[in-house]
C-alpha cells in the first residue's frame, strides 16, 4: 500500500489516530455536560443544549480551544480533563508504529488540531514525545487543519514536500483539505473510537491496523496493551 522509499515525511494526527478517540467523545459529549450542569447547578435539559452548542463550533479553532471553552462556558476545562484521564490511550499498534518509523528515520511530525492546553495533558500521558521530531497544533498556526491556511502555515515552519509526504488523520474534512493542498499519500483511520463502530471514509482508504502498511507485519511488543493511560 506505501512504498516508505517514496516518503520523507510522515504527518500524524493525534486523537482518533494515535489515541483512541473515546477519551475526548466521552468528555465532550457526556462529562462536559454532566459537569457543567452539576457546577452550575442547572437541569438536565441543558446538557443537551451544550452539546448543540459544542457541535456548532465543530471544525473551528474554537472547537479544540480549552480556553474558548473554559471561558465561555465558567469552569476549568483542563480540570474536569483530568477528572477523566485515566480514558486518555493509544489506539491498538500506534506504539509499535511509532517504534517502526523512529528506526525507519523518516521525519515524523505530530500535526495536530489539539491545543497546547490538550497536549500538554496528553503527551506525558502517552509518552507520544519520544517518538515524534516535531509537535504542530492549529493553536500555533492561527487555523484549523480543515483550511488550507493551516497547510501553507505547517509548510512555513515544517517544511516538506507534499509529493513525498505520508498523512495520516481520522477526520475526512481534514484528509480533503491535506488533498486540495497537493499531499500525495493520504489514509484515514477505520475505527478511531474504540466504543463505536468501525466506519468506511468514501473517499480514502481506511486502516484498521498500522501494520497492515509496514514492509512486514511486526507482532505487537512484549506486554503492550490497547491503552496506556
Amino acid at each position: 500500500m506505501i512504498d516508505w522509499r517514496a516518503i520523507d515525511t510522515v504527518l500524524l494526527d493525534m486523537d482518533g489516530t494515535l489515541l483512541d478517540l473515546h477519551f475526548d467523545s466521552h468528555f465532550w459529549l457526556e462529562h462536559l455536560p454532566r459537569r457543567y450542569m452539576e457546577l452550575h447547578r442547572l437541569d438536565e435539559t441543558t446538557q443537551e443544549a451544550l452539546r448543540a452548542r459544542i457541535i456548532r463550533e465543530q471544525g473551528t479553532l474554537n472547537w479544540y480551544s480549552l480556553a474558548y471553552w473554559s471561558r465561555e462556558l465558567g469552569i476549568d476545562v483542563v480540570a474536569l480533563k483530568r477528572e477523566v484521564q485515566h480514558l486518555i490511550g493509544l489506539r491498538g499498534d500506534a506504539l509499535d508504529f511509532l517504534r517502526w518509523l523512529k528506526a525507519a528515520h523518516p521525519r515524523v511530525v505530530l500535526a495536530t488540531n489539539a491545543d497546547r492546553a490538550s497536549l500538554a495533558l496528553k503527551l506525558p500521558l502517552t509518552g507520544l514525545e519520544a517518538y515524534l521530531d516535531a509537535i504542530v497544533s492549529s493553536e500555533d498556526l492561527g487555523v484549523p487543519k480543515e483550511e488550507q491556511g493551516f497547510w501553507f502555515a505547517l509548510q512555513e515552519v515544517e517544511p516538506f514536500d507534499p509529493t513525498r509526504t505520508l498523512f495520516i488523520d481520522d477526520n475526512a474534512a481534514v484528509l480533503q483539505s491535506a488533498r486540495e493542498f497537493g499531499i500525495r499519500h493520504l489514509l484515514g483511520i477505520k475505527q478511531p473510537d474504540s466504543r463505536r463502530p468501525e466506519r468506511e471514509l468514501e473517499e480514502f482508504i481506511a486502516l484498521d491496523r498500522f501494520a497492515s502498511i509496514l514492509p512486514d507485519n511486526l507482532p505487537p511488543a512484549a506486554g503492550e496493551g490497547d491503552s496506556h493511560g
